[in-house]
């Protein structure tokens, strides 16, 4: 005789819904959720979610780590790094250990339990600050690029690197949703290398040179296509969920470049919503290195902009002091100038200076001076871009 059938409680009010089409969330994502931080001076540096998508972890100026629980839209507990200062927070494959980067004393990452608030290891090698760290999604290794001119390999269970690349201004590191591609950005060479996982120490077995975008019109008066001031422009590099499309956040005026990620071509141009153009530089967020070495921003950031979960949408900042903008990268590309216009603006009375999509809800979280959570709420409508 079969047993009773269990029925799954109901997700608590206003928390995120596990079975939702992206598609028909992604106009209606509303904010739900703020949470102050411990000044008006401090910002939120990078923004995490855990494999479950139950807890966020934030990474802040004032050297904390704040961790929240996502699902239920409360915050959890404050930890400290006043000794050696917190940037590029990760939650590794285990929701109660994460690793980040330094701001002072010295350049190491550090692996830390938030349940008991203990160092589990040290990564030491680099020898200026850290740019990126991407976790692996297939094991626990992960990638790490610095100012040293290095990105390192390294491994969860051992304190020294698995494997080293020497590279001009390698800033930004990921790896692709397959976990056996490795893309690195220089954008001092304005170049992305592809490298195979399992033979890294080979060369890169792809080179996208962005200069050749140079010819796009729209693009000719950038600083990111002319060269002034180049490595400090890209904020962010990241793949798409299917593998398909990698993209370039950068703090240029204009947007944010959509590559196919097999041949480096520009799928597009993402505008940012006409209303805030000309954008005003002092309003964009830092480049994920400290401020003192970034022409714009008083904090350091991880990228103003991010994949849906499912690929086919991108959100990011809207470039001025409130809301946030959606792409549709299936949406129809000028021609000519190779732009894509928003598909709409997600209305918000705070700055995005960081985003991060949640692996398993239609959920997003955004940052700046505060921590904002964001569900999709019906009846609201679309706002137009």
């Amino acid at each position: 005789m079969a047993g009773p059938i269990v029925v799954p409680p109901p997700p608590p009010p206003g928390g995120p819904q596990a079975t939702q089409k992206t598609s028909d969330a992604i106009g209606n994502l509303r904010p739900t959720k703020l949470f102050k931080l411990s000044a008006p001076t401090t910002y939120a540096t990078s923004l995490s979610f855990d494999d479950s998508g139950e807890f966020l972890l934030a990474a802040c100026s004032d050297e904390s780590l704040q961790l929240y629980n996502a699902k239920e839209g409360r915050a959890l507990k404050s930890l400290f790094s006043k000794k050696y200062g917190a940037h590029l927070a990760r939650f590794t494959h285990h929701s109660q250990s994460i690793i980040y980067a330094s701001t002072k004393t010295d350049d190491t990452i550090r692996y830390l339990s938030t349940h008991d608030n203990q160092f589990l290891r040290y990564f030491k090698g680099h020898t200026a600050p850290v740019t990126s760290l991407a976790l692996c999604p297939a094991s626990d290794t992960f990638i790490s690029g610095s100012l040293d001119n290095t990105v390192r390999l390294w491994s969860l269970s051992s304190p020294s690197p698995q494997g080293k690349l020497n590279l001009a201004t390698p800033t930004l590191a990921t790896y692709d949703p397959s976990a056996t591609v490795i893309a690195i950005a220089s954008p001092s060479t304005s170049s992305i290398l592809l490298y195979d996982l399992r033979n890294y120490d080979k060369p890169p077995f792809a080179t996208f040179d962005l200069r050749a975008l140079d010819s796009l019109p729209a693009i000719m008066a950038s600083p990111l296509a002319a060269g002034a001031g180049a490595p400090k422009d890209w904020t962010k590099l990241e793949f798409s969920n299917d593998g398909k499309s990698l993209i370039v956040g950068t703090n240029n005026t204009l947007g944010h470049l959509l590559l196919d990620a097999f041949s480096g071509e520009l799928k597009a141009l993402l505008v940012r919503p006409p209303q805030y153009l000309p954008l005003n530089p002092s309003s964009l967020r830092a480049t994920p290195w400290p401020p003192s070495s970034s022409a714009v921003g008083t904090a350091a950031g991880q990228g103003d902009v991010c994949f849906s979960a499912d690929g086919r949408y991108v959100v990011g900042g809207s470039g001025g002091d409130r809301d946030a903008a959606v792409w549709d990268v299936q949406g129809q590309v000028d021609e000519e100038t190779k732009t894509l216009a928003p598909l709409c603006s997600l209305p918000c009375k705070s700055r995005v200076g960081v985003v991060e999509w949640n692996p398993r809800y239609n959920m997003v979280a955004t940052a700046d001076r505060e921590v904002v959570f964001w569900l999709p709420e019906e009846g609201t409508g679309v706002k137009p871009p």
